[in-house]
């Protein structure tokens, strides 16, 4: 069974996305035209993508001190990309938009990451240009916004430093008034900026004409000091080129240079930077400091930039399911192809039996449902979340105000469980090649070093951790956590009335008490609680809650293969798929949660000088 038959389920079977074609929004599409945009993305992936993939690998991006070079094959697959219309898939008609519901973009976009994540497609241009529709002006959305979803320009965000990684308070990028009419210019407040940020995706390529960094900096006050913390926080437009007041590029470099690449160990297709800002090598006007015209209010930049951040995070946890699903597809062809051994009979092994495929044993088989239960149940999950953020644009009121609390508690799920869970799918891939899936023979070494960035992509485990333990499940005194819990409630309603999923449906049930137990023993609600002790174990904390929504989503999943009951092929392994994850992955959240409900200080307290 394909990826497209897997979306197909997905989408139509269990999160009937052809329903949202009754809404104004989408009421010019329907089931044929959501097909046509899969075939087209499936075609251009499969013909522009996946030959490529090992190329970009082993070729990496190359500086000569002037200019990156990458393959041709990657500008080529840009190219396709951007005529596609995708950049613009969710955008009006009036802006050169599709008005395609999210959930359909995403599952479209899915064909890519799992052709060549390394290429890329437009993940950080299509968040870039969003952002500037929300929290930038109109004359910023006309020209930065719509060449992003044209393809003729591409976008960045520039968050850390080389002192501060994911300590955004602690960044030290200065963005000073440029001049007395700094206020007045059509494109935005224009100030000057200059400092250093790193590990800048896309920071410098020939791919577009032009490139947007959206940057975050902090204004100093009447003093020259910077404001401590986020709240100093302002973001900015900051082109590669100079463009002028009728939008045009003015054929002048804006004060951005590339210090260097960041040679990974995957994504290797994509390049990876530290950008200097303002250190006059490019001077404007004669005078050093990169032109950057400010977005929303002075101190506003972080809340703008989590807009571009957590769409971020939702598609890197499809990019490390779309990996996944790659390892997992090339270990099971392996596994059906590959003889090894001879199973056991009454009277032990005959070694004159002919060696049987790999995939008859069942430790193969133990791996190759892992590698299915954690890839597919994490697709699903990103596609739910997707299927959130349709509602939270179209839904009726009370859907907006639901989805929007639960695409907050999911977010971080969203994010971790598929770059952690999926990167163990990799990782198992190898292990079913044997001595082949070390070598550069196979592609599954290639899949896991691809998905090992993805951990640490948009914020590391301990941040989403932290952000789920300490902010999400106590936001309005429990609310998003107690809908969550209605969400599973309907869930185990649905399985409980059918035998063969009823004992899963306890099992979940008895899994979601003992996440609200040690959320309540956690921090003891009702007293005064050390914040320090009690996010000591976020990260078990959530593994607990992401498998807990993974067994929820798989469960949910099995009762839609239930109603159906058309007995095929890819309906049992969906069945054996969340049979496996209940017994197998399910019960790992005991040990997990017990170190965070009892805040177990063996980390916290272990003396440095210890190490």
């Amino acid at each position: 069974m394909g990826l497209r038959a897997t979306l197909d389920f997905l989408l139509h079977d269990w999160l009937e996305v052809s329903a949202l074609t009754q809404r104004p929004r989408f009421a010019d599409h329907s089931r044929e035209t959501f097909d046509a945009v899969l075939e087209t993305c499936e075609r251009i992936a499969r013909d522009k993508f996946a030959p490529f993939n090992r190329l970009v690998d082993t070729q990496e991006p190359q500086f000569d001190g002037e200019r990156v070079t990458l393959p041709q094959a990657t500008q080529d697959a840009h190219d396709a990309y951007a005529e596609s219309g995708m950049l613009a898939a969710a955008q009006d008609y009036d802006i050169g938009g599709m008005q395609l519901p999210y959930t359909v973009e995403a599952a479209a976009n899915a064909f890519f990451s799992h052709a060549s994540v390394s290429i890329g497609s437009g993940l950080l241009t299509v968040g870039n240009a969003n952002l500037l529709m929300a929290h930038g002006t109109a004359r910023q959305r006309e020209v930065f916004a719509s060449r992003g979803f044209s393809g003729e320009w591409s976008g960045t965000m520039c968050l850390s430093e080389p002192q501060a990684g994911s300590s955004l308070s602690d960044i030290v990028t200065r963005a000073e008034a440029d001049g007395d009419d700094y206020e007045t210019d059509p494109l935005g407040p224009r100030y000057r900026l200059r400092g250093n940020k790193m590990w800048i995706s896309a920071g410098e390529h020939d791919l577009t004409e032009n490139i947007v960094h959206l940057v975050l900096a902090k204004i100093p006050d009447a003093h020259g000091k910077l404001v401590p913390g986020v709240k100093g926080i302002s973001l900015f437009i900051v082109p590669k080129k100079l463009v002028g007041p009728d939008g045009a590029l003015t054929g002048a470099r804006n004060d951005v240079a590339l210090a260097g690449l960041n040679h990974k160990c995957g994504w290797r297709g994509t390049t990876n930077t530290l950008l200097n800002f303002g250190e006059g090598k490019f001077p404007v006007d004669g005078r050093a400091g990169a032109v950057g015209y400010r977005v929303g209010g002075v101190g506003e930049g972080l809340f703008a930039m989590f807009h571009m951040m957590n769409e971020a995070r939702i598609g890197i946890g499809l990019a490390a399911s779309m990996l996944g699903l790659a390892g997992y597809d090339a270990s099971l062809d392996y596994a059906r192809a590959r003889p090894q051994g001879r199973l056991l009979g009454a009277a032990g092994k005959d070694a004159s039996a002919p060696q049987v495929p790999i995939i008859e044993h069942a430790d193969v088989k133990r791996m190759l449902l892992a590698q299915k239960s954690y890839s597919e149940g994490a697709l699903a999950l990103l596609l739910y979340c997707a299927h959130l953020v349709d509602n939270t644009r179209t839904g009726t009121p009370e859907q907006q105000a639901a989805a929007k609390l639960l695409l907050e508690m999911l977010t971080p799920i969203a994010k971790s469980w598929p770059s952690e869970w999926c990167l163990e799918a990799n990782s198992l891939a190898i292990q079913v090649h044997g001595g082949y899936g070390y070598t550069r023979d196979y592609p599954v070494e290639q899949y896991w070093r691809d998905n090992r960035l993805n951990m640490i992509h948009e914020g590391t485990h301990g941040i989403q951790a932290m952000d789920l333990l300490g902010r999400k499940v106590r936001m309005l005194e429990g609310k998003g956590l107690q809908l969550l819990g209605e969400q599973l409630a309907e869930t185990i309603a649905r399985a409980s009335t059918h035998d063969r999923l009823s004992t899963h449906a306890t099992a979940l049930q008895a899994s979601w008490v003992a996440i609200v137990d040690a959320t309540q023993a956690i921090w003891s609600f009702e007293a005064d609680v050390d914040a320090n002790a009690a996010l000591a174990n976020a990260v078990p904390y959530m593994q607990a809650f992401g498998h807990v929504v993974l067994a929820w989503t798989w469960l949910d999943v099995a009762t839609c293969v239930q109603a159906r009951a058309d007995g095929s092929a890819p309906s049992e392994g969906r069945l054996r798929a969340c049979d496996f994850f209940f017994h197998y992955e399910l019960p790992k959240i005991g040990a997990w949660l017990a170190v965070a409900r009892t805040r177990d200080a063996t980390a916290t307290d272990m003396p440095i000088e210890a190490f």
